[in-house]
Protein backbone atom coordinates (compact mmCIF):
# COMPACT_ATOMS: atom_id res chain seq x y z
CA UNK A 1 0.00 0.00 0.00
CA UNK A 2 1.10 3.76 -0.44
CA UNK A 3 3.87 4.60 2.55
CA UNK A 4 3.08 7.65 3.85
CA UNK A 5 2.52 9.98 6.94
CA UNK A 6 -0.76 10.34 8.08
CA UNK A 7 -2.84 13.52 9.28
CA UNK A 8 -6.35 13.79 9.54
CA UNK A 9 -6.77 17.82 8.33
CA UNK A 10 -6.32 20.71 10.92
CA UNK A 11 -8.73 23.24 10.00
CA UNK A 12 -8.45 26.91 10.04
CA UNK A 13 -11.76 28.42 10.29
CA UNK A 14 -11.46 31.78 8.33
CA UNK A 15 -15.34 32.76 8.34
CA UNK A 16 -18.70 30.87 8.84
CA UNK A 17 -22.04 32.53 7.66
CA UNK A 18 -24.61 30.67 9.27
CA UNK A 19 -28.31 30.72 7.48
CA UNK A 20 -31.20 28.78 7.12
CA UNK A 21 -29.36 26.61 4.32
CA UNK A 22 -27.30 24.91 6.66
CA UNK A 23 -30.64 23.72 8.74
CA UNK A 24 -31.37 22.00 5.49
CA UNK A 25 -30.33 17.98 4.48
CA UNK A 26 -28.45 18.97 1.35
CA UNK A 27 -24.96 19.20 1.76
CA UNK A 28 -23.01 22.66 0.80
CA UNK A 29 -20.95 22.04 -2.11
CA UNK A 30 -17.67 23.18 -2.98
CA UNK A 31 -18.54 26.16 -5.24
CA UNK A 32 -14.32 27.59 -5.38
CA UNK A 33 -11.40 26.17 -3.96
CA UNK A 34 -8.07 28.20 -4.23
CA UNK A 35 -4.10 27.81 -3.29
CA UNK A 36 -3.47 31.05 -1.58
CA UNK A 37 -0.13 31.59 -1.24
CA UNK A 38 1.37 31.67 2.12
CA UNK A 39 -1.97 30.85 3.70
CA UNK A 40 -3.23 27.19 2.50
CA UNK A 41 -6.21 25.82 0.25
CA UNK A 42 -8.98 27.82 1.05
CA UNK A 43 -12.35 26.08 0.32
CA UNK A 44 -15.84 27.88 -0.26
CA UNK A 45 -18.64 26.21 -0.07
CA UNK A 46 -22.28 26.90 -1.54
CA UNK A 47 -23.78 28.40 1.92
CA UNK A 48 -21.29 30.87 1.99
CA UNK A 49 -19.12 29.71 4.48
CA UNK A 50 -14.91 29.75 3.67
CA UNK A 51 -12.60 27.09 5.34
CA UNK A 52 -8.14 27.22 4.97
CA UNK A 53 -6.66 24.30 5.34
CA UNK A 54 -2.97 24.43 6.59
CA UNK A 55 -1.40 22.12 3.81
CA UNK A 56 1.40 20.79 5.91
CA UNK A 57 -1.13 18.87 8.22
CA UNK A 58 -3.16 17.44 5.40
CA UNK A 59 -2.74 13.91 4.62
CA UNK A 60 -0.54 13.54 1.84
CA UNK A 61 -0.20 10.26 -1.18
CA UNK A 62 1.84 9.57 -3.92
CA UNK A 63 0.70 10.30 -7.48
CA UNK A 64 0.93 6.49 -8.78
CA UNK A 65 -1.32 4.29 -8.28
CA UNK A 66 -0.04 0.66 -6.84
CA UNK A 67 0.73 -2.07 -9.58
CA UNK A 68 0.07 -4.77 -7.56
CA UNK A 69 -3.21 -6.29 -6.30
CA UNK A 70 -2.18 -7.60 -2.89
CA UNK A 71 -2.70 -4.02 -0.74
CA UNK A 72 -5.72 -1.81 -0.25
CA UNK A 73 -4.85 2.02 -0.70
CA UNK A 74 -6.42 3.75 2.10
CA UNK A 75 -7.45 7.32 2.13
CA UNK A 76 -8.96 9.47 5.33
CA UNK A 77 -11.63 10.23 3.26
CA UNK A 78 -14.96 11.49 4.21
CA UNK A 79 -18.54 10.23 3.14
CA UNK A 80 -20.49 11.65 0.41
CA UNK A 81 -23.43 12.84 0.93
CA UNK A 82 -24.80 11.07 -2.01
CA UNK A 83 -23.44 7.71 -0.33
CA UNK A 84 -25.06 8.80 3.55
CA UNK A 85 -28.41 9.52 1.62
CA UNK A 86 -28.33 5.70 -0.24
CA UNK A 87 -27.43 4.36 2.80
CA UNK A 88 -30.41 5.73 4.83
CA UNK A 89 -32.26 4.94 2.19
CA UNK A 90 -31.46 1.22 2.19
CA UNK A 91 -31.91 1.05 5.98
CA UNK A 92 -35.32 2.21 6.07
CA UNK A 93 -35.72 -0.03 2.88
CA UNK A 94 -34.38 -2.97 5.07
CA UNK A 95 -36.91 -2.32 7.92
CA UNK A 96 -39.57 -3.86 5.79
CA UNK A 97 -37.58 -7.03 5.77
CA UNK A 98 -38.44 -9.89 7.50
CA UNK A 99 -36.44 -11.68 10.53
CA UNK A 100 -35.35 -14.41 7.64
CA UNK A 101 -34.82 -12.20 4.93
CA UNK A 102 -31.99 -10.38 7.04
CA UNK A 103 -28.38 -11.17 6.79
CA UNK A 104 -27.10 -13.41 10.05
CA UNK A 105 -24.59 -11.70 11.81
CA UNK A 106 -21.82 -14.23 11.73
CA UNK A 107 -19.01 -12.23 11.15
CA UNK A 108 -18.22 -8.41 11.53
CA UNK A 109 -17.26 -7.71 7.81
CA UNK A 110 -20.45 -9.23 6.35
CA UNK A 111 -22.95 -7.24 8.79
CA UNK A 112 -20.70 -4.17 7.72
CA UNK A 113 -20.66 -4.71 4.35
CA UNK A 114 -24.49 -5.33 3.98
CA UNK A 115 -24.69 -2.20 5.92
CA UNK A 116 -22.85 0.28 3.44
CA UNK A 117 -21.36 -1.59 0.58
CA UNK A 118 -18.74 -0.94 -0.83
CA UNK A 119 -15.19 -2.46 -0.53
CA UNK A 120 -12.69 -2.16 2.24
CA UNK A 121 -12.24 1.09 2.23
CA UNK A 122 -15.95 1.82 3.02
CA UNK A 123 -15.98 -0.46 5.85
CA UNK A 124 -12.50 1.04 7.19
CA UNK A 125 -13.65 4.61 6.83
CA UNK A 126 -17.47 3.76 8.03
CA UNK A 127 -16.21 1.84 11.56
CA UNK A 128 -13.73 3.99 12.12
CA UNK A 129 -16.07 7.75 12.11
CA UNK A 130 -18.16 5.53 14.03
CA UNK A 131 -15.75 5.30 17.11
CA UNK A 132 -14.85 8.85 15.99
CA UNK A 133 -18.44 10.05 16.91
CA UNK A 134 -18.95 7.80 19.88
CA UNK A 135 -21.70 5.83 18.29
CA UNK A 136 -19.57 2.86 18.69
CA UNK A 137 -17.56 2.13 22.21
CA UNK A 138 -15.37 -0.56 23.08
CA UNK A 139 -16.70 -1.15 26.32
CA UNK A 140 -20.06 -0.35 25.69
CA UNK A 141 -22.37 -2.75 27.85
CA UNK A 142 -22.84 -4.86 24.70
CA UNK A 143 -19.67 -5.42 24.58
CA UNK A 144 -18.57 -6.88 28.30
CA UNK A 145 -18.11 -10.75 28.26
CA UNK A 146 -20.45 -12.49 30.59
CA UNK A 147 -18.21 -13.51 34.21
CA UNK A 148 -18.61 -17.18 34.27
CA UNK A 149 -15.81 -19.81 36.08
CA UNK A 150 -16.84 -22.11 32.82
CA UNK A 151 -13.69 -23.12 31.15
CA UNK A 152 -13.32 -25.38 28.38
CA UNK A 153 -12.43 -29.05 28.03
CA UNK A 154 -9.66 -29.00 26.80
CA UNK A 155 -8.70 -25.49 26.96
CA UNK A 156 -8.95 -24.03 23.59
CA UNK A 157 -6.28 -21.68 22.22
CA UNK A 158 -8.83 -18.73 22.20
CA UNK A 159 -9.80 -18.79 25.75
CA UNK A 160 -6.08 -18.95 26.27
CA UNK A 161 -5.98 -15.68 25.06
CA UNK A 162 -8.55 -13.72 26.10
CA UNK A 163 -9.73 -15.61 29.39
CA UNK A 164 -8.83 -12.23 31.03
CA UNK A 165 -10.21 -10.17 29.08
CA UNK A 166 -13.19 -8.07 30.63
CA UNK A 167 -15.04 -7.81 26.94
CA UNK A 168 -15.32 -8.90 23.39
CA UNK A 169 -12.29 -6.82 22.51
CA UNK A 170 -9.29 -5.94 24.79
CA UNK A 171 -9.70 -2.22 26.37
CA UNK A 172 -6.26 -2.29 27.79
CA UNK A 173 -3.21 -1.67 25.43
CA UNK A 174 -1.14 -3.86 27.42
CA UNK A 175 -4.00 -6.76 26.39
CA UNK A 176 -4.30 -5.77 22.56
CA UNK A 177 -0.63 -5.29 21.77
CA UNK A 178 -0.06 -9.07 23.43
CA UNK A 179 -2.90 -10.06 21.05
CA UNK A 180 -1.82 -8.23 17.96
CA UNK A 181 2.33 -9.68 18.58
CA UNK A 182 0.85 -13.19 18.93
CA UNK A 183 -1.13 -12.75 15.80
CA UNK A 184 1.32 -11.33 13.92
CA UNK A 185 4.11 -14.54 14.37
CA UNK A 186 1.38 -17.06 13.71
CA UNK A 187 0.36 -14.78 10.76
CA UNK A 188 -3.20 -14.40 11.81
CA UNK A 189 -3.31 -10.59 11.23
CA UNK A 190 -5.45 -10.70 7.87
CA UNK A 191 -8.24 -8.68 9.57
CA UNK A 192 -6.20 -5.10 9.59
CA UNK A 193 -5.37 -5.82 5.48
CA UNK A 194 -5.47 -2.30 4.30
CA UNK A 195 -4.97 -0.53 7.70
CA UNK A 196 -2.46 1.93 7.20
CA UNK A 197 0.95 1.43 8.55
CA UNK A 198 1.15 4.88 10.60
CA UNK A 199 -2.04 3.47 12.70
CA UNK A 200 -0.56 0.22 13.43
CA UNK A 201 2.89 2.10 14.26
CA UNK A 202 0.70 4.59 16.48
CA UNK A 203 -1.12 1.54 18.45
CA UNK A 204 2.29 -0.05 19.00
CA UNK A 205 3.87 3.31 20.66
CA UNK A 206 1.03 4.07 22.38
CA UNK A 207 0.76 2.51 25.82
CA UNK A 208 -2.10 2.75 28.15
CA UNK A 209 -0.82 5.94 30.16
CA UNK A 210 -0.53 7.62 26.65
CA UNK A 211 -4.22 6.02 25.48
CA UNK A 212 -5.79 7.98 28.76
CA UNK A 213 -4.20 11.07 28.01
CA UNK A 214 -5.58 11.10 24.24
CA UNK A 215 -9.07 10.07 26.42
CA UNK A 216 -8.70 13.12 28.64
CA UNK A 217 -7.11 15.87 25.70
CA UNK A 218 -10.23 14.61 23.65
CA UNK A 219 -7.80 13.48 20.75
CA UNK A 220 -10.95 11.66 19.27
CA UNK A 221 -9.18 10.67 15.62
CA UNK A 222 -6.36 9.74 17.87
CA UNK A 223 -7.88 7.43 19.96
CA UNK A 224 -10.16 6.17 16.78
CA UNK A 225 -7.39 4.77 15.36
CA UNK A 226 -6.09 2.44 18.53
CA UNK A 227 -9.41 1.85 18.79
CA UNK A 228 -9.94 0.56 15.28
CA UNK A 229 -7.55 -2.04 15.83
CA UNK A 230 -8.40 -3.06 18.77
CA UNK A 231 -11.60 -3.91 17.35
CA UNK A 232 -9.98 -5.84 14.40
CA UNK A 233 -7.47 -7.76 15.98
CA UNK A 234 -10.95 -9.39 17.95
CA UNK A 235 -13.00 -9.82 15.58
CA UNK A 236 -12.66 -13.76 15.10
CA UNK A 237 -13.77 -13.75 19.21
CA UNK A 238 -17.11 -11.26 18.20
CA UNK A 239 -20.51 -12.79 18.53
CA UNK A 240 -23.76 -12.13 17.34
CA UNK A 241 -24.99 -10.12 20.03
CA UNK A 242 -21.26 -8.08 19.61
CA UNK A 243 -21.74 -7.91 15.97
CA UNK A 244 -25.05 -6.59 15.65
CA UNK A 245 -24.16 -3.95 18.21
CA UNK A 246 -21.71 -2.72 16.34
CA UNK A 247 -22.99 -2.86 12.92
CA UNK A 248 -26.07 -0.65 14.73
CA UNK A 249 -23.66 1.71 15.97
CA UNK A 250 -21.91 2.09 12.41
CA UNK A 251 -25.38 3.04 10.77
CA UNK A 252 -26.63 5.14 13.81
CA UNK A 253 -23.38 7.26 13.47
CA UNK A 254 -23.92 7.56 9.47
CA UNK A 255 -27.34 8.63 9.66
CA UNK A 256 -26.16 11.58 11.93
CA UNK A 257 -23.82 12.54 9.91
CA UNK A 258 -23.48 16.21 9.91
CA UNK A 259 -24.43 17.94 6.44
CA UNK A 260 -21.72 20.49 7.89
CA UNK A 261 -19.27 18.12 7.93
CA UNK A 262 -15.90 19.12 5.90
CA UNK A 263 -14.34 18.35 2.57
CA UNK A 264 -10.79 15.90 2.73
CA UNK A 265 -8.45 17.30 1.08
CA UNK A 266 -6.04 15.29 -0.32
CA UNK A 267 -2.01 16.41 -1.41
CA UNK A 268 -0.93 15.00 -4.56
CA UNK A 269 2.45 16.25 -4.39
CA UNK A 270 3.63 15.11 -7.60
CA UNK A 271 1.55 16.87 -9.42
CA UNK A 272 1.12 19.99 -6.92
CA UNK A 273 -2.31 19.59 -6.61
CA UNK A 274 -4.65 19.47 -3.63
CA UNK A 275 -7.46 17.49 -4.42
CA UNK A 276 -10.81 17.74 -2.94
CA UNK A 277 -12.00 13.89 -2.21
CA UNK A 278 -15.32 12.23 -1.02
CA UNK A 279 -16.32 8.44 -0.81
CA UNK A 280 -19.17 7.19 -2.69
CA UNK A 281 -20.73 3.52 -3.13
CA UNK A 282 -17.95 2.89 -5.80
CA UNK A 283 -14.30 4.27 -3.87
CA UNK A 284 -13.05 7.72 -4.16
CA UNK A 285 -14.31 10.19 -6.11
CA UNK A 286 -12.86 14.03 -6.61
CA UNK A 287 -14.63 16.82 -6.17
CA UNK A 288 -11.93 19.97 -7.43
CA UNK A 289 -8.72 19.86 -8.10
CA UNK A 290 -6.12 22.81 -7.70
CA UNK A 291 -2.56 23.51 -7.76
CA UNK A 292 -0.22 25.13 -5.80
CA UNK A 293 1.82 26.61 -9.28
CA UNK A 294 -1.53 27.36 -11.12
CA UNK A 295 -0.08 31.01 -11.69
CA UNK A 296 2.98 29.77 -13.64
CA UNK A 297 1.12 26.42 -15.59
CA UNK A 298 -0.95 26.94 -18.63
CA UNK A 299 -4.18 25.66 -19.09
CA UNK A 300 -3.12 22.60 -20.71
CA UNK A 301 -0.88 21.82 -18.75
CA UNK A 302 -4.02 22.11 -15.92
CA UNK A 303 -5.94 19.87 -18.20
CA UNK A 304 -3.43 17.06 -18.43
CA UNK A 305 -2.56 17.07 -14.59
CA UNK A 306 -6.26 16.44 -13.93
CA UNK A 307 -6.60 13.56 -16.42
CA UNK A 308 -3.85 11.85 -14.68
CA UNK A 309 -5.34 12.74 -10.80
CA UNK A 310 -8.50 10.94 -12.40
CA UNK A 311 -6.59 8.17 -13.87
CA UNK A 312 -4.81 7.65 -10.59
CA UNK A 313 -7.98 7.60 -8.45
CA UNK A 314 -9.72 5.50 -11.14
CA UNK A 315 -6.74 2.66 -11.50
CA UNK A 316 -6.73 2.77 -7.40
CA UNK A 317 -10.92 1.99 -6.62
CA UNK A 318 -10.04 -1.04 -9.59
CA UNK A 319 -7.24 -1.96 -7.24
CA UNK A 320 -8.75 -1.97 -4.12
CA UNK A 321 -11.58 -3.79 -5.38
CA UNK A 322 -9.61 -6.69 -6.72
CA UNK A 323 -8.16 -7.11 -3.62
CA UNK A 324 -11.73 -7.26 -2.04
CA UNK A 325 -12.58 -10.38 -4.58
CA UNK A 326 -9.38 -11.40 -4.29
CA UNK A 327 -8.64 -11.85 -0.61
CA UNK A 328 -11.37 -10.06 1.87
CA UNK A 329 -14.31 -12.24 -0.06
CA UNK A 330 -12.62 -15.67 0.73
CA UNK A 331 -11.60 -14.59 4.20
CA UNK A 332 -15.36 -12.83 5.42
CA UNK A 333 -18.14 -14.85 4.01
CA UNK A 334 -21.39 -12.16 3.49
Amino acid sequence: MVSMRLFFPTIILITISINAFSQRTISPEITDMIWEKGFGVRLKLSNDSNYVFNVNELFRAKSKAPTSDKQVVYFPVGLGQTFIQQLKERELRDTALSQSQKPKHTTLWSAIHYQVGGGYVHFVNCLLYALETGSLRLDSPLMKRPETKWKPKPMTESYKRTRKWTHYAPITQKEAIKEYKIKLKNGELRDLQGIPQDFIEFFLQTNDKKYQQLVEKKLLKEKAKIDLIRLLIASNYLGEVQIKYISNSVMAAITRYSVNQLPTVIIFEDFNAAVAMSLDESGYRVEKIVFQDYDTIDESEASLRREKILAVIYNINEINQQVFQKSLQNYYRP
